[in-house]
C-alpha cells in the first residue's frame, strides 16, 4: 500500500503548535544550558539547579525566560520546517510504502539542513539574551573578589567605578539592528556552519530512531509511515527517548556552536576564529570534559521538547484546523 500523502499545510501547523508548547515548558532549562556552556573563567554556577536558583534570586522568576520571546516567535517556523521537511523527504524516498534505514537517515539529514535557515538567527539572538544574566553575575563576583583582595580586575573596576553606568539590558530588536548595521545579514548567521554541523547529525540520529521506536509493538511494517496509527503516549515516549539520545550525542557540537555565537565575553574568556580554533582552544584550556558541558540540561530540554512536539504533532491539530476552515 502506498504511504499516505503528506498534507504540508497541516504539518506546518502541527509543527508550529508543537514548538510553541514544547519551548514554553522547557525554556528555563535551556537558559541554564547556555549559561553553563559559556562559563569559562569565573565559576558563577556549580550546576543546573544552582544556575536556576541564582537566576531567580538575581533576576526574578521571569529572568528564567530571557530570550523566550525570540524562541516563541521563531520556533514555530523552525519546528514546522523541521518536522514537515522530514515528512516530505520520507514520502519522496519511500518505495511501495516502505522506507529503508538509509532513507530515514537521508530524510533526517534533509530536515536538519532545511531548518538551519531559521535556527541560526533564532539561536544567535536567544544566546545573547540568555547569557546577559551570566555576564552580570560574573561582574558581581569579580567586583566582590576585587573588594576582598588586592588583585585588580578589569570587570570589577568597570563595575565599581563611581557613577559607572549599568549596561542597558539587551533586547532582540537592539541586537538585530546592531548586527545588521555593523555586519549585515551575515551577522545574524554567525555560527551557521556550526549550527549545520550540530543539527544535521542530530536529525540523522533522531528521526530514524524515533520512527523505529514509534513502531515497536505494532504489526505494521516498521518502515511504513510512523504517523498513521501511532498512539499519543507511544509518540510522546518515542520522542523523549530519541530526543535525549540525539541531544547527548551532539552536545560537543552544541558547545562549539554556543561559544561561537556568543558575542559578549566575560573577563578572561576566549574569542574564537572558527570551528576548529574553538575546538582546539576548549580542549587545551578546559579539557575534553568541557565538550559535555550542559549535556544533562540539553537532554532534559530536548527529551520533553520533542516528546511534546511529536505528541502534539501526531494528534493532527493541523488537520482539524484546516477541516474547520475548509
Amino acid at each position: 500500500m502506498a504511504e499516505k500523502k503528506v498534507s504540508l499545510p497541516a504539518k506546518l501547523i502541527n509543527g508550529g503548535v508543537a514548538g510553541l508548547v514544547g519551548v514554553t515548558c522547557v525554556f528555563p532549562i535551556d537558559l541554564a544550558k547556555t549559561r553553563l556552556q559559556n562559563q569559562q573563567g569565573a565559576r558563577v554556577y556549580s550546576g543546573m539547579l544552582d544556575c536556576l536558583a541564582k537566576t531567580i534570586k538575581m533576576e526574578g522568576y521571569f529572568g528564567m525566560y530571557r530570550g523566550a520571546a525570540v524562541n516563541l516567535t521563531l520556533v514555530t517556523p523552525e519546528k514546522a520546517i523541521k518536522l514537515a521537511a522530514n515528512d516530505v523527504f520520507r514520502q519522496k524516498l519511500s518505495k511501495d510504502g516502505k522506507l529503508a534505514l538509509w532513507g530515514e537517515i537521508l530524510a533526517g539529514c534533509g530536515a536538519g539542513t532545511c531548518q538551519v535557515v531559521v535556527t541560526t538567527p533564532m539561536e544567535m539572538l536567544k544566546i545573547q539574551l540568555q547569557d546577559a544574566g551570566r555576564l552580570a553575575a560574573q561582574r558581581t563576583v569579580a567586583a566582590s573578589a576585587s573588594a576582598a583582595g588586592p588583585t585588580p580586575s578589569l570587570v570589577a573596576s568597570q563595575a565599581t567605578q563611581p557613577g559607572a553606568n549599568t549596561p542597558p539590558r539587551p533586547s532582540a530588536t537592539r541586537i538585530t539592528l546592531e548586527l545588521l548595521k555593523t555586519r549585515g545579514l551575515r551577522g545574524l548567521y554567525k555560527g551557521a556552519g556550526a549550527t549545520l554541523m550540530r543539527d544535521v547529525p542530530f536529525s540523522m540520529i533522531y528521526f530514524p530512531l524515533f520512527a523505529n521506536l514509534n513502531s515497536v509493538g505494532r504489526n505494521e511494517d516498521r518502515h511504513s509511515n510512523p504517523q498513521d496509527r501511532a498512539p499519543f503516549l507511544q509518540s510522546f515516549v518515542a520522542g523523549c527517548t530519541a530526543g535525549s539520545v540525539a541531544a547527548v550525542a551532539v552536545t560537543p557540537l552544541d558547545v562549539i556552536k554556543t561559544r561561537l555565537q556568543t558575542l559578549q565575553k566575560g573577563e578572561g574568556e576566549d574569542s574564537y576564529r572558527g570551528i576548529i580554533d574553538c575546538a582546539q582552544r576548549i580542549f587545551k584550556r578546559e579539557g575534553p570534559a568541557a565538550f559535555l558541558k550542559g549535556a544533562t540540561c540539553r537532554a532534559l530540554v530536548i527529551a520533553p521538547l520533542f516528546g511534546i512536539a511529536q505528541g502534539v504533532y501526531f494528534l493532527g491539530i493541523g488537520e482539524s484546523v484546516l477541516g474547520l476552515l475548509g
